[in-house]
């Protein structure tokens, strides 16, 4: 039996999409915070585990009777890294044959910015001294994230962002997901690292190009200074937590960190990922 953790967020549901395509709802099990939101997946036969990283007895409870686990990465609490440490404790007191998280497609975790993304890593090195059998999927920046980087009023205004020609290798999360889930369906856990990028890396110029191809209206890229970005966005209300991390995001960018390019993700679906230039028209509803 496959556990997915967080299964009714946005990658679980694309994760868990696939596999009931591909295999027995009954060899499936889905950890839940809402038992409610879990219905679809309980009325087609998915197992329903109801618990969440904090909860260690749900998570004890949750693993029963599982021989793989997909730790999907918690959000930006202060707690993550340990409720990520609870998960594979569990995992191992269970006896848990393949642990498989998603982790971050990254080049250097050692000179991020954002240090959000660090503790990645630093499961990554938990899951390795736990002793268990283990995949790692690192993933790169949602493609899905343009629309909430460029604005709602893109079209207006242009892109303008501190992240100046850096460019990122965006894949569709959905994608992700059924790639995530194709491997999960095999039959090894031989302690591997699955670089899933699209198979070319974009700037902003190139967001900005393709969303003029895709609307038939200029559309232009402006790189900005670091302050002039936290500045606007002070005046639009964003929080200083979202400014700080959406900084951190833009700087990695900028220094090359989402640039690198695998075909990991291409052998995963079995074809090449969705470009960009198709992936603008579905996100913007082109």
């Amino acid at each position: 039996m496959i556990l997915i953790t967080g299964a009714t967020g946005q990658l679980g549901t694309a994760v868990l999409h696939t596999l009931l395509q591909k295999t027995a709802a009954t060899q499936l099990a889905a950890l839940v915070r809402n038992e409610q939101k879990a219905t679809d997946l309980q009325a087609r036969g998915v197992s329903i585990r109801v618990g969440n990283y904090t909860d260690v007895a749900s998570l004890d409870k949750a693993m029963q009777g599982v021989e793989k686990v997909l730790l999907i990465s918690g959000g930006g609490e202060d707690d993550a890294l340990q409720q990520h440490y609870n998960v594979v404790d569990a995992a191992k007191r269970a006896g848990v044959r393949c642990l498989a998280y998603t982790s971050r497609a990254l080049k250097n975790p050692r000179t991020l910015a954002n240090q959000l993304m660090v503790r990645h890593f630093q499961t990554e090195d938990y899951i390795q001294a736990s002793g268990l059998n283990y995949i790692f999927f690192r993933n790169i920046l949602y493609m899905d994230t343009l629309p909430l980087f460029t604005g709602p009023r893109v079209f207006e205004t242009g892109i303008r962002l501190p992240a100046g020609q850096g460019r990122v290798a965006y894949a569709l999360r959905s994608e992700m997901g059924e790639a995530i889930a194709n491997v999960l369906l095999g039959s090894t856990c031989d302690n591997r690292t699955y670089h899933f990028t699209g198979s070319e890396a974009y700037s902003f110029a190139d967001v900005a190009d393709a969303l003029a191809a895709a609307a038939g209206k200029p559309v232009t890229y402006m790189p900005i200074e670091q302050a002039t970005f936290a500045t606007s966005m002070q005046e639009r209300g964003v929080p200083e937590l979202a400014i700080q991390r959406t900084a951190g995001f833009m700087a990695d960018i900028k220094h090359g960190q989402e640039a690198e390019v695998s075909s990991d993700l291409e052998m995963a679906l079995g074809r090449k990922p969705t470009s960009l230039k198709e992936g603008v028209k579905l996100l913007y509803k082109l």
